[in-house]
């Protein structure tokens, strides 16, 4: 079970992998990232979601993984900071 708490994003960027795969599925990162700001990690396994969840409460890099309607992956990767959250694609990484 995911945590209710939230968390800032910071500064919010996207590679051109991203910003094309999100043009091509035609949708918008800022679903992804309400989802992410929601503790809704995605396609994430219970153990990494665990992780997860205690990441926001303790301060660690924050990591969700949804899949876009084309069945494209895309990660939404917050830093431990809080200064900057980035939607990337896993081979981007």
């Amino acid at each position: 079970m995911t945590t209710t708490h939230t968390f800032l994003l910071g500064t919010t960027v996207a590679t051109p992998g991203a910003l094309q795969a999100l043009r091509e599925a035609g949708e918008s990162p800022l679903g992804y990232l309400a989802r992410h700001t929601a503790c809704d990690w995605g396609d994430l396994d219970t153990a990494d979601k665990r992780d997860n969840d205690l990441s926001v409460r303790v301060g660690f890099r924050v990591l969700s993984a949804y899949r876009l309607r084309t069945g494209v992956k895309v990660w939404v990767i917050t830093e431990a900071d809080r200064s900057s959250t980035c939607i990337l694609l896993p081979e981007e990484y």
